[in-house]
């Protein structure tokens, strides 16, 4: 059954029920769940639109592979601020009737994959709090690093949290501030966390938007022209959404920026300045989808680039290149057009297989990503191939793939990864296993080479990747996955509340 919770919908009693006879079967993950770095989350706004709640849904469904454990949509219309969050696939939770139940122009929406808190119904973002200042729902995405702290003095404050997420900390802060005005108390309460957040707010008749002051997050604004009537606003994780949406996108969030719309339209103000900008570089590499807009810079140009600076730095003569779907492909064409060598989709994905299933025979050699991934035989067989993946983790899956391909008939295996080794944990909002259980902060790359059986295997360098995604923009990327050189203060991972099942 799909479990959703209810909170302020007209002619629904706040509870958590079971609703519908969808089937929704609790996750059963696998070995090769465990072997990539899962996305954060999606976040997205709408204001001013008389289907709010369906926008939100359509940008969720865009976003969502930034997470597909649970999400929510919050809706309100001037007066109240309903509240709807599931676990699942958006398609699964949000169902024409459930939409219905979300009237109001207004709406922010959230789809999860935990980083911290228990992964749990309640956890679900929009998170909503009713306080003093009224009522405010939230959804985040990024992970704070002194939350600890933060939590400790806003319950000697007499704060109650509902949740164990660090999303509803800010929410809390706002809470209890003392500033006048809402807005006050916002900038105010954002200026008091550290590490990665890009959120969006709603009250009762505003929405609030803003990104943390280094900008590790994405996070840009969009316009829907409406000719009938004032514009809808929209913002969103990444400008894949405006394309669902017909949305024109105008600008990103900047970085220390607090973006407010209201019927009077939207204005902007600086709560922080002066501090560098780290955008996480996995958003090209990985995160992002390759039609979106992520700082300003297109991720497809910046994947291709990594192919080509990598066919540069590591090429090997070869007859096939041949990416590990779907991630390694726009990195697989720059290599290929670069080397020269023949592009061929030589491994096929079986879309319809989720993150979660049951494997029949924990024996079966390999059972995980074969069912994930299938060899073309008379593409591969006698051929020198080079694969091209975007990451190694734990080099458990490459191993299994090399294995496939080399079962496959092929000669010679060649692993060219369009990144650099991953040595250190992500602390913002990435689910990075814990220093020890990755394999480049334990092995060297002749090491690594040999575990996971390929005749050879090379890695983009750091300047090459720095390369291939600057543009224009000049932006500055964190790397802390990379060298272990935090922009913030560093934290222990087992000082952020671990991310656990429970339902």
């Amino acid at each position: 059954m799909t479990r959703r919770l209810f909170q302020g919908v007209p002619g629904v009693t706040d509870t958590t029920g079971q609703l519908t006879t969808d089937h929704c079967p609790l996750p059963t993950v696998t070995e090769g769940d465990n072997d990539t770095l899962h996305e954060e989350c999606g976040v997205v706004a709408i204001h001013s639109h008389p289907d709010a709640a369906r926008q939100a849904y359509l940008g969720l469904y865009a976003l969502q592979h930034r997470g597909q454990e649970s999400a929510g949509i919050a809706t309100a219309d001037g007066q109240r601020l309903a509240n709807i969050k599931g676990m699942g696939l958006v398609s699964e939770i949000f169902t024409d009737d459930v939409l219905q139940k979300l009237p109001g122009h207004m709406a922010i929406g959230h789809t999860r994959y935990s980083t911290t808190g228990d992964s749990a119904l309640l956890n679900a973002q929009p998170i909503r709090v009713d306080s003093v200042k009224g009522l405010i729902a939230i959804a985040h995405n990024g992970n704070l690093v002194n939350l600890g702290n933060l939590r400790s003095r806003l319950e000697r404050d007499g704060a109650y949290f509902q949740t164990t997420s660090d999303s509803e900390i800010i929410v809390q802060l706002i809470a209890h501030s003392r500033a006048n005005s809402l807005v006050d108390a916002i900038a105010g309460s954002l200026a008091q966390v550290e590490g990665a957040f890009s959120i969006v707010m709603m009250t009762r008749d505003r929405i609030f938007a803003a990104r943390d002051p280094r900008g590790f997050r994405p996070l840009s604004i969009g316009r829907i022209q409406n000719p009938n009537g004032p514009d809808t606003i929209v913002f969103a994780s990444e400008t894949c959404a405006f394309d669902l949406l017909r949305a024109e996108y105008l600008r990103d969030v900047l970085p220390g920026e607090l973006v407010m719309v209201t019927e009077d339209g939207i204005t902007s103000r600086q709560y922080a300045t002066g501090v560098p900008q780290s955008s996480c570089i996995f958003e090209h590499v990985y995160f992002a989808r390759p039609d979106s807009r992520i700082y300003g810079r297109w991720v497809q140009e910046s994947r291709d680039q990594m192919g080509r600076q990598l066919a540069r730095e590591s090429g090997v003569p070869a007859d096939l290149v041949v990416p590990v779907p779907d991630s390694g492909v726009t990195a697989a064409l720059g290599y290929a057009e670069e080397s020269g060598i023949r592009f061929r989709l030589g491994l096929i994905r079986n879309h319809y297989v989720g993150r979660t299933f049951i494997e029949p025979e924990q024996r079966v050699r390999d059972f995980g990503v074969r069912l994930k991934l299938n060899p073309v035989r008379n593409l591969l067989e006698g051929k020198r191939v080079i694969l091209i993946d975007d990451s190694i983790i734990r080099g458990t899956t490459s191993r299994k793939i090399v294995r496939m391909v080399r079962g496959a008939g092929a000669k010679e295996v060649h692993l060219r990864i369009s990144c650099p080794p991953t040595i250190s944990p992500c602390f913002y909002g990435v689910d990075t296993p814990s220093k020890r259980d990755l394999i480049a902060a334990n092995k060297s790359i002749e090491e690594i080479r040999r575990f996971i059986e390929a005749d050879s295997l090379a890695y983009l360098s750091l300047e090459g990747l720095l390369k291939a995604c600057d543009g224009s923009e000049h932006n500055g990327y964190c790397t802390a996955c990379y060298t272990g050189n935090y922009p913030t203060q560093w934290v222990d991972v087992e000082d952020i509340l671990p991310a656990t099942v429970g339902f």
